[in-house]
């Protein structure tokens, strides 16, 4: 008899793994899709803000990325693959949006009928009106400048260690935390049924900083200046990637862009060891059900964000 009732269990337990179709959502899971054409610094860790521990129950991400490449045909590509997905919402990430690829990439997906949010850079801001009269949200991060991309200067280490260094001050500054609370909103205005009311936010230093949570104004004027000098470097990486001719000069200029990227990623790690210092570092992670927490001290519990 016991072996009988044993048996019973695991049959039980068996079809309750088996009663939904492999890839399908449960009723009350959200599924985002990302779609990635070209790379800023916001994009390689997008999708890990929504679900930093892997144990979400209320969410599902897909991605579809076309690398470096960002033409008209990459982006039917990746859009198409996406839509097959039916994510409820989507999240593109590229360089300067207004480009050919994005453009075809928005415009494909909106015509999927799916709610699209814009993540991108500074050059992005001149079509803001464009993006709002289309019905797209968007966050333009305007510290999430682009590298030095000349051949005489960037190699593939080079181009890791300026992204290395640019995501470590979009993550202190603040900005990782508005990515991870837009998103969070959607996500959960579409497990309540509602119409999902779409971000349209530029991230300046001050959204940032008030991000961030710090407590320490000191470290808060660290992250500040950190994250204008980021916001810079775009300065002299445009001037080196399109203005200046001479093969000597630009490879100079660039590489001075990517020693102000260090310098910005230096005093962002100093602002996040003086909050460490004072045991006030602002975390807000997720509860299993996708819940937004928060604390400041190291030894306490996260208690639920009011």
């Amino acid at each position: 008899m016991e072996m009988r009732r044993i048996l019973n269990s695991l049959n039980v337990i068996a079809l309750n793994h088996v009663s939904k179709p492999a890839g399908d959502c449960m009723p009350d899971n959200v599924r985002v899709g990302f779609a990635k054409i070209g790379n800023i610094a916001s994009a390689p860790l997008i999708e890990f803000l929504l679900d930093e521990r892997a144990d979400r129950e209320d969410l599902e991400v897909r991605i579809i990325s076309s690398g470096a490449k960002m033409s008209p045909e990459h982006a039917v590509e990746v859009a198409s693959k996406l839509l097959e997905l039916k994510p409820a919402f989507t999240v593109t990430t590229s360089p300067n949006a207004s480009l050919p690829g994005p453009a075809k990439l928005r415009e494909l997906i909106a015509n999927g009928g799916v709610p699209l949010i814009v993540v991108s850079d500074a050059p992005t801001r001149k079509i803001v009106k464009d993006l709002e009269d289309a019905g797209f949200g968007y966050i333009i991060v305007l510290a999430d400048s682009m590298l030095g991309a000349r051949r005489e200067f960037l190699d593939p280490v080079e181009m890791s260690l300026f992204n290395t260094d640019l995501i470590k001050v979009l993550a202190v500054t603040g900005v990782l935390n508005i990515l991870q609370t837009e998103l969070d909103k959607v996500i959960d205005s579409i497990k309540k049924g509602e119409k999902p009311v779409l971000p349209k936010i530029v991230v300046d230093k001050d959204a940032a900083v008030a991000a961030a949570g710090f407590e320490n104004p000191y470290a808060k004027a660290k992250a500040i200046a950190a994250y204008e000098i980021a916001r810079r470097v775009a300065d002299l990486t445009t001037e080196g990637c399109f203005i200046l001719k001479e093969w000597e000069k630009y490879t100079q200029v660039v590489a001075a862009a990517h020693e102000m990227m260090l310098t910005a990623a230096k005093l962002a790690e100093e602002a996040r060891e003086m909050e460490k210092a004072g045991d006030t570092v602002f975390r807000s992670p997720h509860h299993r059900d996708g819940t937004t927490l928060k604390k400041h001290k190291l030894i306490e519990k996260p208690q639920k964000l009011i």
